[in-house]
């Protein structure tokens, strides 16, 4: 058995207990992020059933019969259309079966419903998946160090190339640095890529428009590439031109925000109390109503995803996690700032992978 096939094994005991504990004999995973998770495969149609006893089946159709032998080599693998009811309808009997709750779809769970044998329970299921997805392996430590440098990339090569400078759109921009990360090996962005200029500025998911960059603007760009199952995650704002004294105040609050909330990302540290952290720096400013969102969150398979640092966030960070951390400033009609990074927590002091420059980049 190779390395891969172990991680995902291993994943599925993980899961397998957290069934057992729950009473409930199979889970059955739909959602692909989460097959993906627990198997290995990358298709676009594919199903897990992961039981309590630790065995697994998963099923894809015949597009994918070559591919998911190659990916998933250690788990029995049925071809079939109907990916989900074709595994349901082979469950024992008097099983209590799981289903995913937060993915599966009302029609989804009738055509379920209509396939289960007679004396088998449907059970939604909500966070075990997501519980265990919490703390990364090393495996996938790299594969999201190795995302965000590559972004990093794109970013220093777009800056270098002077393509972000007065005279161009957001479009442009937006356009440039995803030709760059795709020419770096991103499968994808991460996101649809935010560039925001001048008063656009200061809409926190303002998105890339076709406002022309003008002398004097700031502009805040929000970003991050997939690749290999894995999404990076990163903010910088850059001043086109000398900003005015308003606006390098607010990037510079924000800034002095944003290393505290990396300060505090410390195991055992309250996901409540890093956001306070960012936030007391902002309201001691006299900006507090203009930081509208919450300070950070895990980035994975998913790009957003747990844990969640906010006013009312919930646990604390432990070693193995990720989160990042962005606030921001932004006030309607003059102008905004976010500063973001993300972060591995280490049994010390974060790792911070998103390595560019903090500081307020002039061009």
């Amino acid at each position: 058995m190779s390395l891969a096939d172990t991680r995902f094994e291993t994943r599925r005991r993980k899961l397998a207990s957290s069934l057992a504990a729950q009473r409930i004999d199979d889970m059955l995973l739909t959602h692909l992020i989460h097959v993906r998770y627990f198997s290995g495969f990358t298709g676009s149609n594919g199903a897990l059933l992961v039981s309590k006893d630790r065995t697994a089946k998963v099923a894809t159709d015949g597009r994918y019969a070559t591919q998911i032998s190659e990916e998933v080599p250690d788990v029995p693998a049925t071809i079939t259309r109907k990916v989900a009811t074709e595994l349901l309808a082979g469950v024992v009997d008097g099983h209590r079966v799981g289903f995913e709750a937060d993915y599966v779809s009302v029609s989804e769970l009738e055509a379920l419903r209509n396939a289960c044998p007679e004396d088998v329970t449907l059970v939604p299921v909500s966070g075990a998946v997501e519980e265990i997805r919490l703390l990364k392996d090393q495996l996938e430590l790299t594969r999201l160090e190795e995302a965000a440098d590559l972004a990093t990339q794109a970013l220093e090569q777009l800056i270098d190339a002077g393509e972000l400078a007065p005279g161009r759109t957001e479009r442009d921009v937006a356009a440039d640095l995803e030709y760059r990360m795709r020419k770096l090996g991103a499968e994808r962005p991460s996101f649809d890529t935010i560039v925001a200029s001048g008063p656009n500025s200061a809409k926190p998911h303002h998105g890339a428009g076709e406002r022309t960059l003008e002398t004097g603007d700031l502009v805040t760009i929000d970003y991050g590439m997939f690749r290999l199952g894995f999404n990076s995650d990163m903010t910088r704002t850059f001043a086109l031109g000398e900003p005015n004294d308003f606006l390098r105040e607010i990037y510079e609050v924000t800034l002095q925000s944003q290393l505290a909330g990396v300060r505090a990302a410390v195991p055992g540290a309250k996901l409540v109390d890093v956001d306070a952290v960012c936030r007391d720096v902002i309201e001691a400013a006299g900006y507090g109503e203009y930081f509208v969102h919450s300070t950070g969150h895990g980035v994975g398979l998913d790009v957003h995803e747990a844990p969640y640092a906010a006013k009312t966030g919930k646990g604390t960070l432990q070693e193995g996690m990720t989160l990042t951390i962005e606030p921001g400033i932004y006030v309607p009609g003059r102008g905004g700032v976010r500063i973001e990074d993300t972060l591995f927590i280490t049994s010390g002091a974060p790792k911070v992978i998103t390595k560019f420059p903090k500081d307020l980049t002039v061009l």
